[in-house]
């Protein structure tokens, strides 16, 4: 049975090669933070465990690669007001929100990893 995922959702890209890359990226609250860092953790521990001895650059013979970022903001949001009669769009803040977080993920691999990687997590 495959894991489930929540908040990562993968987008394929396939290379001449037939290496491929599995992009993913999620944002998402404070309150959801640890989940989301525990389910990119779950895949990366999977990667590890299977192929972890492979990892490296693909153009050097490696089975896959990953990438991973994040960055915290705060969100702050925007009234948008449009003059008919000077053809103006002011903008004015509004009230500081909450701080998110946006996580990327990719990882890219050889037909036999991505194989494995859509098997495992039930990606399309």
């Amino acid at each position: 049975m495959a894991a489930v995922l929540h908040y990562l959702d993968f987008d394929y890209s396939e290379a001449s090669d037939g290496n491929a890359t599995w992009d993913a990226m999620a944002s998402v609250t404070a309150a959801q933070w640890s989940a989301l860092l525990a389910e990119t953790a779950q895949v990366l521990d999977w990667a590890h465990r299977e192929f972890g001895d492979q990892r490296g650059a693909l153009e050097d013979g490696a089975e896959w690669d990953y990438d991973l970022q994040a960055i915290a903001e705060v969100v702050t949001p925007q009234q948008l007001r449009y003059s008919e009669e000077t053809g103006v769009l002011g903008v004015q803040a509004g009230a500081e929100g909450a701080q998110r977080y946006t996580l990327s993920l990719s990882l890219s691999g050889t037909p036999v990893f991505s194989a494995a990687l859509r098997e495992q997590f039930g990606l399309d």
